[in-house]
């Protein structure tokens, strides 16, 4: 059985070089493999079919070349360039009557293969296997059948098991994995695609909830200005509520728009301290309405790269979202820290914390804590922020004694040294 165990051999290889080509493409990003990526992989089991092969004469190799042939043939369309490269081997090993027996096997399947691609395709996944298998079994029976003709000194009844058996078994394994993991990788592809789709629905419903609500409001007070019996006053007060609502309204837009589109507008150096303290001026009246005491502990020096506008807005949120979690009143903590690496943001309440299960989901769309009453784009905007500016955020929380909000940025100072 010197035939059979070298043929075995030979599809052992087969399977692990496969089963580790299908690893390296499953961890590529874009799931897409060209004709030439295949045909490079597909030529080196041919190689490794031949340098394995069993050679009981020079001119005989024993071996399952036909197996990557017919794979890249039936299922890339790539059969005729694979016979003709299995050819083109074959002659390096020698001219003889292996040789053409090879040329006599591979030329009619070559010219078969590409026929025979459109149609395979059409059937269905296990139907596909079924003729993968059926295709090797004509080809391998045709293959020992040339042995009759050149009768070489080895055992015949090992030779026609070897090749009727274990080629059409073989192909049958890689056949099926190959259908597996198209069907995995379609399914990956439509779940994918129905989450896309998920979502666009949840932003659209949530976007257009908040927008909805205050332009409702400015619409019915445009609506009582066109009376022309109201008071000065009271136009005035609804000219303010209208405007109030519509700034409202651009506040939900701008969230949507730097979750969409995180990257910076313009970077500048910014000074941690000199920013955090226009945010909290911001901020005062709705602390002091929510009786939230502020406590500032800023270093002396921190500087960091960024965009201004996007800096004020991802810890406008932080605060903000602090603040509305005291809703008794409390501390909010605010302190930065420096050394010539990092310039790190700590921001700690003392409001009603969060469960480890919503520190995780954090920053997800469309998740709020707040319930209806949130969208879940404020965090989200946070993340995407701070991602566009190269820092880090941590959070930690514990229920009923508040949260821990820890952002990391490299300072600018390294950011400008120049590196050798």
């Amino acid at each position: 059985m010197e035939i059979t165990k070298h043929i075995l051999v030979n599809l052992s290889l087969l399977i692990i070089l496969s089963f580790i080509g299908l690893i390296w493409f499953e961890r590529k990003r874009n799931l897409t493999l060209s004709k030439w990526e295949a045909y490079i992989g597909l030529v080196i089991l041919i190689l490794v079919c031949f340098i394995f092969s069993y050679r009981p004469t020079p001119t005989h190799y024993f071996d399952l070349r036909l197996i990557p042939v017919l794979i890249g043939g039936l299922y890339l369309g790539i059969g005729p360039i694979l016979c003709l490269t299995v050819i083109a081997i074959r002659g390096i090993y020698g001219i003889n009557f292996g040789f053409y027996a090879t040329i006599a096997l591979y030329l009619p399947s070559a010219i078969i293969l590409w026929r025979l691609y459109p149609w395979f395709w059409k059937q269905h996944s296990m139907k596909r296997v079924w003729v993968s298998v059926l295709v090797t079994f004509v080809l391998s029976l045709l293959t020992a059948s040339s042995l009759l003709v050149s009768k070489p000194p080895i055992n015949f009844y090992d030779a026609w098991f070897a090749y009727l058996v274990i080629p059409a078994i073989g192909l049958g394994i890689m056949s099926y994995l190959t259908e597996f993991f198209r069907n995995n990788i379609l399914m990956r592809q439509t779940i994918v695609k129905s989450e896309k789709l998920h979502a666009v629905e949840q932003l659209g419903a949530a976007i257009s909830h908040e927008i909805r609500n205050p332009l409702t409001a400015a619409m019915g007070f445009v609506q009582l200005l066109m009376a022309n019996s109201l008071p000065r006053h009271k136009q005035k007060e609804y000219l303010l509520i209208i405007k109030e609502e519509l700034r409202s309204a651009e506040r939900v837009i701008q969230d949507y728009l730097t979750f969409s589109k995180p990257a910076l507008d313009t970077v500048e150096t910014l000074q941690i301290k000199r920013e955090l303290q226009q945010v909290i001026s911001i901020l005062r009246p709705t602390a002091n309405q929510h009786s939230v005491e502020v406590i500032t502990s800023f270093a002396l020096i921190g500087s960091i790269q960024g965009d201004r506008q996007k800096f004020h807005q991802c810890f406008i949120n932080v605060m903000k979202n602090a603040i509305e979690a005291m809703p008794g009143g409390g501390q909010l903590y605010i302190e930065t820290r420096y050394d010539r690496q990092n310039v790190s943001i700590i921001i700690r309440d003392t409001g009603i914390g969060m469960t480890k299960a919503q520190i995780d989901r954090l920053g997800e769309p469309y998740y709020s804590t707040k319930g209806s009453k949130g969208t879940g784009l404020g965090m989200m905007v946070v993340y995407g922020i701070v991602k566009a500016m190269k820092g880090t955020l941590r959070v930690t929380s514990t229920v009923g004694e508040g949260t821990e909000f820890i952002f990391q940025f490299p300072s600018a100072l390294t950011l400008s040294e120049p590196h050798d």
